[in-house]
């Protein structure tokens, strides 16, 4: 706990000054108040203490704005720099991807140079066959649920449909009117 002074006395100015040098702490063991209580906790800086504390050169004020003028000019340029290094990264993968399509046309280019393959394909694609051969093709080999459906008896009342041709001509006008793309005729 921190000592309190003791209340002046009667007595002589000299024993009044030896109590008080006594009774006051050192500048260097100065505690803010309540610090004995709070422990281990953070004493508050005096913010005027310590921007008093402060000297700025000629010389830190110069590469102070030396050091805010070149982020200034840096930033814009290494924007530009990212951007342009993601474009050569995008145009790098459409040249692995047209690359990877070439040799896929190569591949293909020599199978055709194959005459095994080119007959396999002329019998697939075209239906010939060597002379001698006999082929059959088999008509509605197709999966039952392929077929289209068969159509269900036709009414033989007529029904009116309750819709007027005029306003659905109007909407169709102003729908097409007032699209955003425009119809490009040929």
């Amino acid at each position: 706990m921190a000592r309190r002074p003791a209340p002046p006395s009667a007595s002589s100015g000299a024993s009044r000054t030896t109590q008080a040098a006594k009774s006051t702490p050192r500048p260097s063991a100065r505690r803010p108040r309540g610090a004995a209580n709070r422990g281990s906790q953070e004493r508050r800086v005096d913010v005027r203490e310590w921007a008093s504390g402060i000297r700025l050169s000629a010389f830190s004020v110069i590469m102070l704005s030396l050091v805010v003028l070149g982020a200034w000019v840096l930033v814009p340029t290494l924007g530009t720099f990212i951007d342009q290094r993601q474009k050569i990264s995008a145009l790098e993968q459409s040249i692995q991807v047209s690359e990877d399509q070439i040799a896929a046309l190569e591949k293909e280019r020599e199978r055709w140079s194959d005459p095994a393959y080119i007959t396999t394909q002329a019998r697939e694609r075209l239906y010939y066959v060597k002379p001698g051969e006999v082929v059959y093709l088999i008509d509605n080999d197709l999966d039952p649920a392929a077929l289209p459906q068969q159509q269900g008896p036709v009414s033989d009342t007529l029904e009116e449909t309750p819709s007027d041709w005029m306003p659905q001509l109007l909407r169709t006008l102003t729908s097409a009117g007032l699209s955003d793309t425009a119809a490009v005729s040929r």
